[in-house]
């Protein structure tokens, strides 16, 4: 990272910002062609180890890069706000974010469906209630998660960058 005096050391604030960001936007490749989407996410971290979890319809371009390449990179950002300036050149903005890689497994069994499922809207309603899916849905749905291998962490802060004196 090439600005140190930004980077997020401690885990347990990168964690922070993945839990308060909603949407990640995921990058693959296929045939040396980059691919990138916004989704929404879940998320879990046990014994020191990512994992995002995303669903989607059963069949489209995203599937099929994941098919032929499981591995992706992942970008989380938030806490936005403008700096304004007397000059343009000084304007700036104020940002946390997560950048990672990993490989994208697919959950196959419906237990497994589920907990990705029930994951995804923990975060996203911010509710801990257990959601049952018929099968019916399970079927209808596919559900992945990407195994996070390396993270880090960057923010820029208009306390951390211009301290007041």
């Amino acid at each position: 990272m090439r600005r140190k005096d930004r980077e997020i050391i401690h885990v347990e604030d990168k964690i922070k910002i993945i839990k308060e960001c909603k949407v990640c936007r995921l990058g693959l490749s296929q045939n040396n062609q980059p691919y990138i989407i916004p989704l929404n996410y879940g998320y879990s971290f046990e014994g020191h180890i990512l994992t995002l979890y995303f669903h989607s319809a059963n069949e489209g371009k995203k599937l099929d890069i994941i098919r032929n390449n499981h591995n992706a990179c992942f970008e989380i950002d938030c806490h936005h706000k403008l700096i304004e300036a007397e000059k343009a050149c000084n304007y700036g903005y104020t940002f946390k974010s997560i950048i990672g890689f990993g490989k994208i497994i697919f959950m196959e069994t419906n237990d497994e469906k589920n907990n990705g499922l029930n994951q995804i809207m923990k975060h996203q309603t911010g509710k801990d209630v257990s959601y049952n899916f018929d099968n019916d849905a399970l079927k209808n749905v596919t559900v992945y998660k990407l195994l996070v291998e390396e993270f880090t962490g960057k923010e820029k802060n208009i306390m951390k960058d211009n301290p007041v004196e």
